[in-house]
């Protein structure tokens, strides 16, 4: 839910009703809003890559979840690389380290990164957590020194990487951030409700492009198998009444590759990885008028 302060006239986002049931949340609004269909809501194709950028706009290339699976990928012209999360399978530094060879061989010049839940080594209270454990979930990561994965990070010498951060690019503001729903206990997970939300309060106002690593409620967010919605409400509501960006690009859900627009936001899953983890959904590009120009 939203109510706007009338001090700051900032809207104020708490807790959803059905912020534990996204399904439940889906459903809901959807009978009694008509949230998540049209005229609300639209399905997006995405460009061909072969079309011209229109004069006065950057080019945003999307992939995400490539998993160190990146050999094949095709990758298309355009100006800035977007890569929301799962960018290794364990965050392990030896794919840390591959996966920024890669992109110190892709032509763009600017690249802005993102961690997601498998990029264990980039969370710090995940990994303290680890090591404490008797049995381990994660052998090759257990083993790891602290010295060994302290400054991972300092591995991506390729992109600028963001982490409750944001960054100016070509005059975009672009924010970035790694948390996600708990999910059977991988990096960067959270309880649903406040501690998400928590996290989303830090989302500053006027970006341009927001980057998560999961989707929000109703936008793209289905999973087949489980026949379930498994966005965030908090993040929803966070992008459609407060932060308002022009673009959310996000991955997490293989399943849900593709386009969605509300009419003022783009949503973005670009996936790369299929549910069989295939790396064959291809690189979603996006053209953004430049700030300033008319």
């Amino acid at each position: 839910m939203a109510r706007r302060t009338s001090s700051q006239s900032k809207v104020t986002i708490s807790v959803d009703e059905y912020s534990s049931n996204p399904t439940q949340a889906f459903t809901h609004y959807n009978i009694n809003q008509s949230r998540f269909q049209p005229p609300h809501v639209h399905m997006v194709e995405p460009i061909p890559y072969d079309a011209p950028k229109p004069a006065g706009h950057t080019r945003f290339v999307c992939v995400s979840d490539t998993h160190s699976r990146t050999d094949s990928i095709q990758m298309p012209y355009g100006d800035v690389l977007l890569h929301t999360g799962d960018f290794t399978e364990l965050g392990l530094p030896s794919e840390v380290k591959k996966f920024n060879d890669w992109l110190g061989g892709l032509p763009y010049e600017y690249k802005v990164i993102i961690a997601g839940n498998h990029e264990l080594t980039f969370d710090k209270d995940f990994m303290a957590e680890l090591v404490k454990q008797d049995y381990y979930r994660f052998p090759s990561v257990s083993k790891l020194r602290p010295e060994d994965f302290d400054n991972v990070q300092s591995l991506l010498t390729n992109c600028m990487y963001l982490q409750d951060t944001e960054v100016m690019v070509k005059g975009f503001r672009i924010y970035g951030t790694p948390w996600t729903p708990w999910f059977n206990g991988w990096g960067f997970n959270l309880p649903r409700g406040q501690s998400l939300l928590d996290k989303w309060n830090q989302i500053p106002e006027d970006i341009d492009i927001l980057m998560t690593h999961g989707p929000p409620l109703g936008f793209r967010d289905w999973v087949p198998k489980e026949l379930q919605r498994v966005g965030c409400v908090e993040l929803l509501n966070t992008v459609q009444r407060r932060v308002r960006p022009k673009l959310h690009v996000y991955g997490g859900i293989h399943e849900g590759y593709g386009l969605m627009t509300d009419g003022y936001t783009t949503f973005i899953n670009s996936s790369t990885c299929t549910v069989s983890f295939q790396p064959t959904n291809p690189p979603i590009i996006f053209d953004l008028p430049n700030p300033g120009s008319s």
